[in-house]
């Protein structure tokens, strides 16, 4: 842990934000006195309840106990290659991702980072490294303090709010563009690689690029992002929301995940580099997404919210069709060099948790490439007009996700009960909610 003690010294940091991503992305944890956050790190001090990992959206817990056999405090070690400057507030403050362990010193089964572990850990064992680069949109709105009305695009640097749909239009970006000069500087401040940034389809709708590296580092930066985007937008009086669907009648906001593999060479084993063909353990990579993929959906959509986004003709698919240079699938393959080789996962949700859904896409490609698996032929043309196959609601993807003996293998069979006891208190929360839908359609007229 020196380097942590000598990142504080050198940034004369007075605080220290201990962060532990819980099932939802949500960041939770502890904020100290540099000193004190000194002497935890050193003698267990850093202590935090493992309930923290089975905690709802809403603040609340499953009816089931589904915390370890142990149940109790769990101690955090701080991951010294994600300490970085929080750069908004005004006292030097330092941020770090932890790791949650026992008091045996065994990892907390049902944390996110550790779950993703799980799934980097088999990859090792074969000599893989996955690479993955997500693509995360959100829609800008405005300030929104009650949750009866509906959420609209906020005023620009014209007077105005959006009204029509500007995809890839710069001028609609630079509307914003105080705000994401300061999103920018932040992310490097805090060593987020990102990239492009573009106006998507709806309204005030924005999608930001991550260049591509390792998994876990690439999740930690996702986690970082989402945070960073929301303060940033907070600054400027406006909403930044990654809410999979937050407005009837516009897309939703999908994260998609680029995935590839390298060998202990770095070399990409999804193309010959002789010839740039794609190889069948890529395909096969492909074959493990397209089987499994359905049933991993509470990690790519795990909210009630998510699968309102997966609707024919809406920018998000509805299958796991796989083509070439198609944005319509659930696997797209764009056109690259043998070594840039990938595919696009385009199922996840902007909602997700960035630990779990990537953990749930490599585990299912993994799957495919161990069982030598082969896809589908892909499709040419429009996807959406082949079959609906993947969960339309929550319960229903909790119910495929709980009766799939391999996604419990890899994943945990432990973490799976935490998901599923996890979601379904959401829902029975949610079922609670009478919507407006129902007001204004069954009240008078049923």
């Amino acid at each position: 842990m020196k380097a942590i003690e000598e990142f504080l010294r050198e940034h004369k940091i007075e605080e220290v934000e201990c962060l532990v991503p819980d099932m939802a992305g949500i960041a939770r944890g502890k904020i100290l006195p540099a000193g004190k956050f000194l002497k935890g790190m050193k003698s267990h001090g850093l202590r935090i309840p493992d309930t923290v990992f089975v905690q709802t959206v809403t603040g609340g817990y499953p009816e089931e106990d589904v915390t370890p056999a142990e149940a109790g405090d769990c101690w955090l070690t701080p991951d010294p290659e994600t300490i970085r400057i929080v750069p908004w507030y005004g006292e030097p403050t330092a941020q770090v991702i932890c790791d949650a362990y026992d008091f045996d010193g065994k990892p907390i089964a049902i944390s996110s980072r550790q779950v993703l572990r799980r799934v980097l850990e088999l990859y090792a064992k074969e000599g893989w490294t996955p690479i993955v680069a997500p693509e995360l949109e959100f829609f800008l709105v405005d300030v929104n303090t009650d949750p009866d009305y509906p959420l609209i695009p906020p005023i620009g640097r014209s007077g105005r709010r959006e009204t029509s749909r500007q995809s890839y239009g710069l001028d609609a970006v630079n509307e914003f563009d105080p705000l994401f000069e300061e999103v920018y500087d932040f992310c490097e401040a805090q060593d987020i690689d990102v990239d492009t940034l573009t106006h998507e389809a709806g309204a005030a709708q924005m999608e930001m690029n991550f260049n591509h590296g390792p998994a876990l580092q690439l999740a930690d930066q996702a986690f970082l992002f989402k945070r960073t985007v929301r303060e940033a937008a907070l600054r400027h009086k406006v909403y930044a929301t990654f809410m999979a669907k937050p407005m009837k009648g516009e897309p939703g906001s999908s994260m998609h995940i680029h995935q590839s593999v390298v060998d202990e060479d770095g070399t990409n084993i999804f193309a010959s580099p002789s010839n740039g063909r794609s190889t069948k353990i890529f395909l096969s990579h492909i074959a493990g997404l397209q089987k499994y993929l359905p049933a991993v959906m509470p990690l790519l959509g795990p909210n009630v919210n998510s699968y309102r986004r997966f609707l024919r003709e809406s920018d998000a698919p509805i299958n796991t069709h796989w083509a070439i240079e198609n944005r319509t699938v659930g696997l797209r393959v764009p056109h690259s060099d043998a070594q840039a080789r990938r595919i696009e996962n385009r199922l996840a949700g902007a909602d997700c948790n960035p630990y779990l859904a990537i953990a749930a896409s490599l585990a299912c490609g993994y799957l495919g490439m161990k069982q030598k698996m082969k896809p589908r032929q892909p499709i040419e043309g429009s996807a959406y007009r082949l079959a609906h196959t993947l969960p339309r609601t929550l319960h229903d993807a909790l119910h495929r996700f709980q009766g799939n003996r391999q996604v419990k293998d890899i994943l945990g069979e432990h973490f799976v009960e935490a998901v599923v006891a996890v979601k379904e208190a959401e829902l029975d929360e949610y079922q609670q909610v009478i919507s407006s839908w129902e007001r204004e359609h069954l009240l008078l007229n049923v």
